[in-house]
């Protein structure tokens, strides 16, 4: 804000010996620091010393005034001195709701660089700026890309770091469209491995949702007493000492409400001593308005016209409605100080004038000016549309229709939130009631993508208060209740959508089958038995489906889901060319326990999410504990880390699913303290008793990650936990999996007979409807706590179980348990085959705490195990492991980027620096470390 940049300067230059910018010494630096560190491609120390966590990302959080513009100017002059690419975006009002615009204005300077990208992202690039034809889109599954539009911006910058480091900086962000903000929460991501860095600019009381609570900010206090005197005095030295002390106690510490202040006490009549407060924040509007008010005609025309266009650089056809270059207009409005100017370009000192010009005039006046820069823009036709809609305060079908238009044009781009606020403004202003409410849904449907729920829930509540259609009542629910799925308040959902698929489940069987799919995901979230029931009153209604059978193995999956199973290969096959489809018969299939075909089903559905990127689906946390269950560990916390980027700080059960299935696989591999951080988070996000799934889950990894420190009588509080008082699970489907668990610390602890109870109630309810992995399990947990005579049976019989095969940390744990006593039984040639097979599993998957018990299990039955180079496959990350993958298979840098949405660059920066850790020099070698799961041997 232009008004800031005045902040610490006494006739544009600071005085002697002193600071730039007055007061902030500490926040210069960092941000100095940081865009050092950003240069030299940082690494983790470097970041941490340079106070950021995530990447070269940093937010400035200040109120109004409080100089975040002035730090953000200091920090692009130094990075242009050091020969910098700087690229520069400053987020306005009347842009927001245009799709793309603020990514537009950032990478103006350098599209003529898109031409070098690969075909797909050049053309997802030009065409969300509308520079090429967008396909027409039919079905929410042949959406536009929005991840490869990301993509495509990560390459570009990407390119040009390759050039010289290169700083973005987006000010006032809080007004930045949502559909940029999402692609530079995308890119902002992914930046650990290039030389770019991003500063963001935002006011305290409008948080930027694509990145609050998710990358380091910085707020910047009010001055203290000592800065903003110095500052006062080096601006206004002549001030009388009794109003310096009025203009330091109302200005509070802001820097631009200090200046203003100043110079309005300066201008004051010396025999004025009106009692009331000088003006500050509202106030302070109010006085631009007042000193607007005193302008001639001409200024006032010309600064309402500003105000309603806001635009960086003027077209020719805005100039034509505003005075000429030399007229005296503008030179009245900078001595003014309300403006400033570059040649044809112009803006606002600070946004404080812009609201007091457009707010203090009258509608008639703003309806002008809207009118006059609409009829002006006919080649532009969304700001046209725009203009035409602030001009209009009746309904008007054909601004209505205008705004459809660019509805639609919005989102074949993805600009998914623009298009739903152009179709709401044209319910408002649509002449046919039927067509506003149809409207409405529409921008309901199309919020959800955005994942803003309290957005859905107004767009919704909005509809309900036009009609008493049941059927679109019931639609407008449905958006609501699919995207509070991923967030809380399930229970009150659940209601709503079992009170809507009641009615209609006879004369609209599919509105009431969709309400029953949403509610069966709640359900499963909550694990309340009661709610099955509902589903179970209702679902016979229906006439059959595939979604009828799929509510009933979710909701179901030891009952009337079990007879499911054998449809569900078919079933999947039909789905091929439905995404969403297929992650909810993935889901049914890990349900069902039938693993390799969740997991085979996940991994389409996981291209497709890649490719097309959906908002997160709080379901698609199962993907990361089917590839857990798998042993597919790395895959399961890249899923993770995928989903968790995108939910986190929007969709909370969203991203509490996948930080406690992330907790779970960081337990059984030993990182405790992660683990229980990740665990503790989870359960900050959700409601236990309405999250029950989620809940289980959490306390399984802290459980785990007690049992992996020796700590038996935590781990079995917290496995006891899962289940009831009686015994009976807490959730129908999490909790048993914990059994052999809550058995082997049980056992550690003394309490087997307790264990025992429990163990048996389970085997009782999945002795006819439990599949074959948990039978096993049972077996397994029954050997745990077994006298000698029954306990050998139990371990056979649970190693028997084929289920087990696709799950290998399971029966690794299996075979391990078993050598133990045998071991113990002094039947040690028994045990080694056992023991030894066990071992590698567990250092294939890096289960550090299994791998040391089973090596000191070998060699008390007088096997040595070398243990492999710290330097391998287990010590990389899961981004790492994955290029490592797909480098095996000969992708190149290029292909494993549009892969992982990296940029090539970020990709051999990570390769490397793996080739050492790998003791690998060549790209050929990687297949033979991949194929060994570790390091190669000389």
């Amino acid at each position: 804000m232009a008004g800031e940049r005045a902040h610490g300067r006494a006739a544009g230059l600071p005085a002697a010996g002193e600071p730039a910018i007055i007061g902030r010494d500490a926040e210069v630096e960092r941000l100095a620091r940081l865009v050092r560190v950003g240069a030299g491609v940082p690494r983790n120390g470097d970041l941490r010393e340079a106070g950021v966590s995530r990447g070269g990302v940093l937010i400035v959080v200040g109120e109004p005034g409080a100089g975040k513009s002035t730090l953000l100017d200091d920090a692009a002059r130094r990075a242009a001195h050091a020969g910098h690419h700087v690229l520069r975006a400053t987020g306005r009002e009347s842009e927001r709701d245009l799709a793309f615009a603020g990514l537009h204005q950032l990478l103006r300077p350098v599209l003529d660089q898109a031409d070098a990208l690969p075909e797909r992202q050049r053309r997802a690039l030009l065409g969300a700026f509308g520079f090429e034809d967008a396909p027409d889109v039919q079905d929410v599954q042949d959406a536009p890309e929005p991840l490869l539009t990301g993509l495509a911006v990560l390459t570009l910058l990407s390119r040009l770091a390759g050039q010289a480091p290169v700083l973005l900086v987006v000010d006032d962000a809080h007004w930045i469209d949502p559909a940029s903000a999402g692609v530079l929460s995308f890119v902002a991501w992914r930046l650990d491995d290039d030389p770019v860095t991003l500063l963001l600019a935002v006011r305290d009381d409008e948080p930027l949702a694509e990145f609050e609570h998710t990358f380091p900010a910085i707020t910047l206090p009010p001055l203290d007493d000592a800065a903003a005197r110095r500052l006062l005095g080096l601006r206004a030295p002549e001030l009388p000492a009794g109003i310096r002390d009025r203009v330091l106690t109302e200005a509070a510490g802001n820097p631009l409400a200090l200046l203003e202040l100043a110079k309005a006490a300066q201008s004051r009549d010396p025999g004025d001593h009106d009692p009331g407060p000088l003006p500050v924040g509202e106030r302070l509007a109010a006085g631009y308005a007042a000193q607007v008010a005193e302008l001639p005609e001409a200024c006032r025309r010309t600064l309402l016209l500003l105000a309603a266009a806001v635009v960086a650089a003027p077209p020719d056809a805005v100039l034509a409605l505003l005075p000429d270059a030399g007229d005296n207009a503008w030179i009245t409005l900078e001595r003014a100080g309300l403006i400033t100017r570059a040649g044809r370009w112009a803006r606002f000192r600070h946004p404080l004038i812009r609201s007091a010009v457009y707010q203090s005039a009258p509608f008639d006046a703003r309806s002008q000016a809207h009118r006059a820069l609409a009829d002006i823009l006919g080649d532009e036709p969304d700001r046209r549309a725009w203009h035409l809609a602030a001009a209009t305060p009746y309904p008007d079908a054909e601004v209505s229709a205008a705004l459809e238009r660019t509805a639609d044009r919005a989102r074949r781009r993805g600009g998914y939130a623009a298009a739903a606020k152009a179709l709401a403004r044209a319910a408002e202003l649509s002449p046919v009631p039927g067509d506003g409410t149809r409207l409405l849904v529409e921008a309901a449907g199309l919020a959800v993508l955005t994942g803003r729920l309290a957005w859905v829930e107004e767009l919704a509540e909005r509809v309900r208060a036009r009609t008493d259609d049941p059927a679109v009542l019931a639609a407008a629910t449905l958006r609501v209740g699919r995207l509070t799925a991923l967030s809380r308040r399930h229970n009150a959902v659940f209601a709503e959508l079992i009170g809507i698929a009641g009615e209609p489940a006879v004369t609209d069987p599919a509105t009431a089958l969709g309400a029953l799919v949403a509610a069966a995901v709640l359900r499963f979230y909550s694990g309340d038995e009661s709610q099955r029931r509902e589903i179970d009153r209702i679902l016979p209604r229906l006439p059959a489906d595939p979604l009828r059978e799929w509510v009933r193995m979710v909701a179901d999956p030891f009952g009337a889901g079990r007879r499911l199973v054998p449809r569900l290969p078919d079933m999947i096959i039909a789905a091929r060319d439905h995404p969403e489809r297929l992650t909810a018969l993935a889901v049914a299939a890990w349900i069902m326990d039938e693993t390799a075909l969740a997991v085979r089903t996940f991994d389409e559905a996981v291209r497709s999410w890649r490719a097309r990127g959906p908002i997160p689906d709080g379901m698609g946390g199962v993907a990361a504990l089917a590839y857990f269950e798998y042993g597919r560990w790395a895959q399961a916390r890249e899923v993770c880390a995928d989903i968790g980027a995108l939910a986190a700080g929007k969709l909370d059960h969203a991203a509490a699913c996948v930080l406690a299935a992330d907790a779970m696989v960081l337990a059984a591999q030993g990182d405790t303290a992660e683990a229980r951080t990740l665990a503790e988070r989870a359960l900050r996000l959700v409601d236990p008793l309405e999250s029950r799934s989620v809940a289980v889950n959490a306390r399984r990894a802290t459980a785990a990650a007690a049992a992996a420190e020796g700590d038996y009588e935590s781990a079995y509080e917290q496995y006891r936990t899962l289940f009831d008082r009686d015994g009976d699970p807490v959730h129908y489907h999490a909790s048993y999996p914990a059994l052999p668990e809550l058995a082997a610390a049980a056992a550690r602890t003394g309490r087997h007979t307790e264990a025992a109870e429990i163990v048996e109630r389970s085997a009782r309810v999945l002795a006819e409807g439990g599949s074959a992995r948990l039978r096993a399990l049972v077996e397994r947990s029954r050997a745990l706590l077994a006298g000698p005579e029954q306990a050998e049976r139990a371990f056979l019989a649970a190693l028997a179980e084929p289920a087990l095969e696709h799950r290998p940390f399971e029966q690794a744990q299996t075979r391990l348990e078993y050598a133990e006593w045998l071991r113990r039984r002094r039947r040690i040639a028994e045990a080694r085959p056992h023991l030894a097979a066990a071992h590698d599993v567990f250092a294939r998957l890096d289960a550090r705490p299994w791998a040391e018990r089973a090596r000191a299990e070998l060699r008390a039955a007088g096997t040595e195990v070398t243990v492999p180079d710290a330097a391998g496959l287990a010590e990389l990350s899961p981004q790492q492991r994955q290029i490592v993958r797909l480098a095996a298979r000969g992708l190149t840098n290029r292909e494993i980027g549009e892969r992982l949405f990296l940029s090539p660059r970020t990709v051999g920066s990570h390769l490397y620096r793996v080739f050492p850790k790998l003791g690998v020099t060549t790209r050929a070698q990687l297949r033979d470390v991949v194929d060994a799961g570790g390091v190669p041997r000389n």
